[in-house]
């Protein structure tokens, strides 16, 4: 099971601070985005039963998307003060459960974990778990993607088959989607004037970009000239929707076999005044 560690901790966050109240410890260090970052993840453990996890994360600073578009993600507004000091604390808890962290310079934990699916993909079945349907591209025969839906443990599973059944779309087809529609949380417009329902039509009557610039003589006037208009912005959203799976990260099959310290996590739980945390994970206090 690859992990989308931001997916997780900033749903985590959002889902306790939008009460007005935020977990702390007698110190006043806020704990609530790791105290249900572990909730999500250990149902998540429970529910599909991995053999072996790891936690991909983004690395502050710029990617190369940003290089690409400067306006890449240019709208997100900073991180909540009280979120800032656990990104780096959910991090040490994940070592304290054995969990390998991966991120890389200049990449987005979502590269991370398509490259980490294509290499662990040669030799055993791949779960991606995230919030993120970015990550649907991703699906393939060993790939499947389980996405968080709101409330707790509410899970939607792709596979090619039931992507299919629900978009009637392909995984790669969801880039080119992209392309023509552009992301606003991600802020890149794609085509100006053209939305999901154009977009995903477009896809399935010409299977990709490449297949609807081949035959702009069967659009409509009005959809061809926004095509023609922005073909540049049309061939740079794909670049930017595209996740990159052969970013320089690796993690053997050793390191991310899924094995609990008992002592090693209660210590952490207990650190961060968090036992309940031990009894939901069936570890007995001594």
């Amino acid at each position: 099971m690859l992990v989308d560690g931001m997916a997780l901790l900033f749903r985590a966050y959002f889902a306790t601070a939008s009460s007005g109240y935020i977990r702390r410890t007698k110190a006043g260090v806020p704990t609530n985005a790791i105290y249900g970052f572990i909730r999500y993840f250990w149902d998540a453990v429970q529910t599909f039963n991995p053999t072996h996890v790891v936690c991909c994360w983004d690395l502050g600073g710029g990617t190369f998307r940003g290089q690409q578009f400067a306006a890449y993600k240019g709208n997100r507004p900073d991180a909540p003060d009280d979120l800032i000091p656990q990104f780096s604390m959910i991090r040490d808890v994940m070592d304290s459960l054995g969990v390998p962290n991966i991120s890389a310079e200049g990449y987005e934990a979502d590269d991370c974990i398509g490259t980490l699916a294509d290499q662990f993909g040669r030799e055993m079945d791949v779960m991606v778990l995230s919030g993120d349907n970015d990550l649907l591209q991703l699906v393939s025969d060993r790939t499947s993607v389980i996405i968080m839906k709101k409330g707790h443990g509410n899970y939607k599973v792709y596979t090619p088959e039931s992507l299919y059944e629900e978009k009637q779309l392909r995984p790669r087809q969801i880039i080119d989607v992209k392309a023509l529609m552009g992301d606003t949380s991600d802020n890149y417009p794609g085509v100006k004037g053209i939305g999901e329902k154009t977009a995903i039509k477009l896809v399935q009557e010409y299977e990709s970009v490449e297949g609807i610039l081949e035959n702009l003589d069967q659009l409509s006037k009005s959809v061809r000239a926004k095509i023609e208009a922005d073909l540049d912005m049309l061939h740079l959203s794909r670049k930017l929707a595209e996740i990159h799976c052969c970013v320089p990260v690796a993690c053997s099959l050793d390191v991310c076999q899924l094995s609990l310290d008992h002592h090693q996590v209660i210590s952490k739980f207990e650190e961060l005044e968090m036992k309940s945390l031990c009894s939901l994970m069936g570890l007995a206090i001594s």
